[in-house]
Formats: C-alpha cells, sequence, structure tokens
C-alpha cells in the first residue's frame, strides 16, 4: 500500500535522525559538585520531595531547535528523568529554550530500592536504563575483580559514585544538557557552547495553586507565543503528551490534579484542561482593546468551563492519530485485520494479530500499531 509505505519511510527517516540520542553510553560520568557560580534553593527539610521549575536558554537565544531537535531534548528530558530517580511532572520545549517542572525525591529514601541483599544487582541493572549492556557487563567484572583483591572499600566508593548522581536537579539538568549537546553538535556539525548558562530554578509548593499555576504557565507556554491556540496541539509539552495518551505525561500530571493515574482519563484530563485555560486568558490594556499578553480568549475559556474540559471523541482520536502517525490503519476491528493479512511481510513473525484498541474513546476503533508508542512525527 503506497500510504503504508510513505508512512514508514516518514518514520525512519524521524528515526534515522534520532539513532544518536537514543544510543546507550558507554562511559560512567562521575558525580562532582558543579555550581556555576549561581546560587541555589534547596530542599533540606522533612518533606519526601520537593518540586522545581527550572529553565535553559540556547546562547543569546539565537540557536533554534526544529522538530527533530524538540523531539530529541523530549526524549533526553524523558530517560534521565527516568535514570535519576526524578519525575519529570511536565515540560514545554520551545525553540531557544525549554521549562521543566520536576519533583526531587529525598535521595536515602528513593536509594531504599536498592537495599538489602540483592540490591548492588538491582542498581546495577538500573543503569541499562542510560549505559550498554557492555558497559554494565564490564563494570560488574571490576567490581568482582576489585573484591577478589579484598579492595571493598574502592567498590563502596565506586557505586557511591552512582548513587550521588540519583535525585539532584542539579546532576539531573547538568547530564540532560550535556547529552543533548552532544547530540546536537554533532547533527548540526558544529562545536562550542549551547547553553547560555547553567540554569535558572524556582523551588515551587509540590501542592496546591502554586504547583497548578506553574504546571499550567509551562504548558501555556506555546500559547502564549502564538504558536497555537490550545496547548493540546503543541507536541512538545506534557499536557500535549498526557491527552494523546502517554502514560508517563499522564502520570506527572496526575500529580498537579491529585488523582490516581488510572483515574486521569476519567477526571484528571477534564479537571487539567479546566486549569489550564482558568490559567491562560488572555490579557489587554486598560482599554481592553489591544492584547498585551497572548493567551486563550475569555470565550474559550467559557466553553471549556461549560464543557467541563472534556474533549469529544473525535478530538481524541485526532489527537492519537497526529502525535502518532504510526497507526498505519484506522478503522473497525475487522478491516484491521483485514489489511493486516494482505500486508503480513510488513510484519515481524512474532506478530499474531493486526488490530490493537484505540484508547480514551468508547468507539469501537482499532489502529494497526499501539498508538500508546512510538512518539513520532
Amino acid at each position: 500500500m503506497k500510504v503504508t509505505e510513505n508512512i514508514d519511510n516518514q518514520m525512519e527517516a524521524t528515526e534515522g535522525q534520532l539513532v544518536g540520542v537514543n544510543a546507550k553510553t558507554n562511559p560512567c560520568l562521575t558525580a562532582r559538585s558543579w555550581s556555576g557560580g549561581r546560587r541555589r534553593v534547596l530542599g533540606k527539610g522533612a518533606l519526601e520531595s520537593y518540586t522545581y521549575h527550572a529553565m535553559s536558554r540556547t546562547c543569546g537565544g539565537e540557536v533554534l531547535f526544529d522538530d527533530v531537535e524538540k523531539e530529541a531534548l523530549k526524549r533526553v528530558l524523558w530517560r534521565l528523568a527516568e535514570f535519576s530517580g526524578v519525575r519529570l511532572v511536565t515540560y514545554c520545549i520551545m525553540k531557544n529554550h525549554f521549562h521543566a517542572l520536576v519533583e526531587v525525591p529525598k535521595r536515602e529514601i528513593w536509594l531504599e530500592r536498592f537495599a538489602g541483599p540483592t540490591g548492588e544487582d538491582r542498581l546495577l541493572d538500573h543503569l541499562r536504563v542510560l549505559y550498554s549492556k557492555a558497559y554494565v557487563d564490564f563494570l560488574r567484572d571490576e567490581i568482582a575483580d576489585l573484591r577478589k583483591l579484598g579492595l571493598e572499600s574502592l567498590v563502596q566508593t565506586k557505586l557511591d559514585g552512582i548513587k550521588r548522581r540519583f535525585c539532584d536537579l542539579s546532576i539531573y539538568m547538568k547530564e540532560v544538557k550535556e547529552r543533548f549537546s552532544r547530540w546536537f553538535n554533532k547533527r548540526r556539525e558544529r562545536k562550542g557552547t549551547l547553553w547560555m548558562d547553567r540554569y535558572k530554578s524556582v523551588m515551587v509548593e509540590g501542592k496546591g495553586e502554586p504547583l497548578h499555576t506553574m504546571a499550567a504557565y509551562i504548558d501555556l507556554n506555546s500559547v502564549r507565543a502564538g504558536l497555537v491556540e490550545d496547548p493540546k496541539d503543541y507536541r512538545w509539552c506534557g499536557y500535549a503528551e498526557a491527552v494523546s495518551g502517554i502514560r508517563r505525561a499522564q502520570r506527572g500530571l496526575s500529580k498537579v490534579t491529585g488523582t490516581p493515574v488510572d483515574g486521569w482519563e476519567k477526571v484528571g484530563a477534564d479537571a487539567y484542561r479546566c486549569l489550564l485555560f482558568s490559567n491562560g486568558v488572555e490579557i489587554k490594556d486598560a482599554q481592553n482593546v489591544n492584547v498585551v499578553r497572548k493567551g486563550v480568549t475569555v470565550d474559550e475559556v467559557r466553553k471549556v468551563l461549560k464543557e467541563r474540559g472534556k474533549l469529544s471523541s473525535s478530538e481524541l482520536i485526532r489527537l492519537r492519530v497526529r502525535y502518532f502517525s504510526d497507526g498505519l490503519v484506522l478503522g473497525s476491528k475487522e478491516f484491521v485485520e483485514s489489511v493486516f493479512k494482505e500486508n503480513r511481510d510488513h510484519f515481524g513473525p512474532k506478530r499474531k494479530d493486526g488490530a490493537r484498541k484505540l484508547m480514551q474513546t468508547s468507539s469501537e476503533l482499532y489502529s494497526m500499531r499501539q498508538l500508546r508508542v512510538q512518539p513520532i512525527g
């Protein structure tokens, strides 16, 4: 099928450009103090976690990211969050800067998952999130050799160095920016610094109005910049990912709405949409004529609140097809299965059937690929 071939070609072209950013790393970086000359306010009290709004801009704001580069930075943000033990609550990637709302748990609490007799093995297994199997195997062998020589203190020093990289906002942001910079410079065939400074951060109370306000501010960036009229239509933000069915983004915004992740589609999505539009209304001058700060119109806010934040099934389907163009085929279960059989040679031998139920809608619609996966093009 010509349409199928065109979509596959687009997917391959996009993924081909992202090979480097998806690759596992070999050498293990050593965590070290990195102040950058800017005083930071960090949570040191009794709370189990603290939340921060972090932002960084390219040098002079002059380096602009294209769509592939925004996609790459998005993947780096998520991947480093998984590795570092922090929660990416929401984010927004613009042409020359990015925002990230990050919840950082207390390290000693998070590290409890690596306690006990098998804790060291679980710790080394966790490194596979970011590092190649070959490197992790090398590290295991190195630790075993040190123990044979009776150098347990060196083993613990090495393990402590790994643990210090977890649950630290500064290290998370540093590694995100460094990893992306290496990929970006290679892609653009450029050298030198990409980012203007270290990063800016604000500590945010992790509940209630402060958290609501900051999350909405971040997800509304594209609206304020005049790029879209609705934040769901800007692909590189947490809200757009959440409404398109990505569990990790729903998990982050569920913290904002105070709802369980499994309740996102029933309660959380509607609540957060109302919150967004309530916070995103445009601001006009004293004469109420000229817009001095872009946002959503009062009429749009009223419409969303009247609908209680609900998106129609057709809108949800459109979002999924737009964000996940690897669906290939959309229709009834019988239709998708028939097309799958006609194109059986396009799929691997482990694939037994073709139809995948389209989530987030009560309609009996199916696609040929699971649309929660492969957020591209």
